[in-house]
């Protein structure tokens, strides 16, 4: 069965860091690109940042660009966020998806059940 699971979620205060994690399994995760969205309550869902299938390519949002970086260790099949200068804007459920490429496309496949993180002012 594919899975994907997200952790490493919790409550920080403005200007904190947090590293989420994302574990896959039930696929060949290594050949697909993946990415970390976010959606706070009564907003739309948010895209943040995307990883290709080598963990060459990125790229991220307008709103967390220098703030947050992506990662990706294949060989664990695990997919990392590390969000530093946290802002209470930031406040979501993050949530991984894997793309149905090897590049960042508009088309995702596989979604995890959601982190929240919280920050507080």
């Amino acid at each position: 069965q594919v899975q994907v699971v997200e952790s490493g979620g919790g409550l920080v205060q403005t200007g904190g860091s947090l590293r989420l994690s994302c574990t896959a399994s039930g696929f060949n995760f290594e050949a697909y690109a993946m990415g970390w969205f976010r959606q706070a309550p009564g907003k739309e869902r948010e895209w943040v940042s995307c990883i290709n299938r080598s963990g060459g390519g990125t790229s991220y949002a307008d709103s967390v660009q220098d703030r947050f970086t992506i990662s990706r260790d294949n060989a664990r099949k695990t997919l990392y966020l590390q969000m530093n200068s946290l802002k209470p804007e930031d406040t979501a459920m993050y949530y991984c998806a894997a793309n149905r490429y090897w590049y960042c496309s508009a088309s995702w496949a596989y979604w995890g059940q959601g982190t929240q993180v919280t920050v507080s002012s």
